[in-house]
C-alpha cells in the first residue's frame, strides 16, 4: 500500500531538520500526553534559532514570536493526533520531523493506523481537500457540540489551514517486517500514515 492525498512533498527542504522519535511501548499514552507540549515547545524553540531577530526592530521580534507560536501549536496538534490514533498493537514508533528553509517549514509526523479506522480517516481527508476550509471548520464545530463524546473532530488540522494557511498532505504506506523463518522475505505488519504540514512565512 502506498497512497498520497493532498499536498505531500517527499523532497526534503535543504537547510536543516530536527527529528524526534517516540517508542509506543516505553511510557503509557496518558503519561506521555503531558509531554507533547514540551516536545512541541522544544521544536518551536529550535526553529526560532534560524529566524533572525533584531532586538531593536519590533517587526522581526513579532515575526519570530508568530513563527514560534505557529510551530508550537502545529507540532503539539500533530503529536496529540499521532498518539491518539496510533495502533499500539503494532509497536511502531511515532516520529515527528521539522524541516526548514529560508521561507518554509514542514512538519512530518508518522504513526501506525488501525485498519478499522482507515476508511473514516480517508473520508475526512477527502472532505478537507474538497470543502471550503471555513465551512468545514464550522460544520465540525457543530458536530463536536452535538456529540460531546466525539474525539475525532479534526479541528486541529482545520485550524492549521484556517489560521496559518497551512498546506496539508498525507502518505499511507505498509509497515513491513522480516519473516523470522525466511529473513529475506518481508511481510506486511500494518499501515502507517505520515501527515505533512507546510507553512510559508
Amino acid at each position: 500500500m502506498n497512497q498520497i492525498f493532498g499536498y505531500y512533498v517527499d523532497k526534503p527542504l535543504s537547510q536543516d531538520e530536527l527529528t524526534l522519535k517516540f517508542s509506543p511501548s516505553s511510557i503509557p499514552i496518558k503519561e506521555r500526553w503531558r509531554n507533547n507540549g514540551l516536545s512541541a515547545d522544544f521544536m518551536a524553540d529550535y526553529l526560532t534559532t534560524f529566524v533572525p531577530k533584531n532586538e531593536n526592530d519590533a517587526i522581526t521580534i513579532e515575526r519570530q514570536a508568530e513563527i514560534k507560536s505557529a510551530a508550537s501549536y502545529i507540532a503539539n496538534e500533530l503529536l496529540e493526533n499521532s498518539m491518539k490514533y496510533c495502533d499500539y498493537s503494532i509497536k511502531y514508533p511515532i516520529t515527528i520531523q521539522l524541516q526548514l528553509d529560508t521561507d518554509q517549514i514542514r512538519f512530518f509526523v508518522t504513526n501506525s493506523v488501525n485498519k478499522s479506522e482507515l476508511s473514516k480517516f480517508e473520508a475526512f481527508i477527502k472532505d478537507v481537500m474538497e470543502s471550503d476550509p471555513d465551512e468545514l471548520y464550522f460544520r465540525q464545530l457543530e458536530k463536536s457540540a452535538e456529540d460531546e463524546n466525539s474525539t475525532s473532530s479534526g479541528l486541529g488540522l482545520l485550524s492549521m489551514v484556517n489560521d496559518y494557511s497551512a498546506m496539508l498532505g498525507w502518505k499511507f504506506h505498509s509497515i513491513e517486517e522480516k519473516k523470522e523463518a525466511i529473513p529475506s522475505l518481508m511481510v506486511a505488519k500494518g499501515i502507517a500514515v505520515t501527515t505533512m504540514v507546510q507553512l510559508t512565512f
